[in-house]
C-alpha cells in the first residue's frame, strides 16, 4: 500500500524559508522519480519540482527556480524541498508523489504572509 506523508509546512513571512519533507512507503523508492506539487486555493495542482532516481537531475518550475532546491535520500525513502526567499504566491498545499495521480498524501500547508 502506497503511503506518502508530507511535513514541514507552516506560516512564514515573505523572504523566509521552510524545508518540506516527504516520507514514502509501499514503493521501491529508489526506482522512481519523485515530484513536488502544490495546489493554491482555487487553482489546479501544479508541478513544482522533480528529481530523478539518483538525485543527479532536477527540474524546477520557472516560478520557483533559483529559490527552491529538491533533494532525496534513497536510504531513508525521503524527498525534501528546501524553499528560500518565499513569496506570498508560494502559498499552497504541497504534495509529493512519484506520479501525477492518486494516491496522494494529506499534503503540508505553506502560508507566506506578513
Amino acid at each position: 500500500q502506497v503511503q506518502l506523508v508530507e511535513s514541514g509546512g507552516g506560516l512564514v513571512q515573505p523572504g523566509g524559508s521552510l524545508r518540506l519533507s516527504c516520507a514514502a512507503s509501499g514503493i521501491i523508492f529508489s526506482a522512481y522519480r519523485m515530484d513536488w506539487y502544490r495546489q493554491a486555493p482555487g487553482k489546479e495542482r501544479e508541478l513544482v519540482s522533480s528529481i530523478n532516481t539518483g538525485g543527479s537531475v532536477t527540474y524546477y518550475a520557472a516560478s520557483v527556480k533559483g529559490r527552491f532546491t529538491i533533494s532525496r535520500d534513497n536510504a531513508k525513502n525521503m524527498v525534501y524541498l528546501q524553499m528560500n526567499s518565499l513569496k506570498p504566491e508560494d502559498t499552497a498545499v504541497y504534495y509529493c508523489n512519484f506520479r501525477n495521480s492518486p494516491p496522494w498524501g494529506q499534503g503540508t500547508r505553506v502560508t507566506v504572509s506578513s
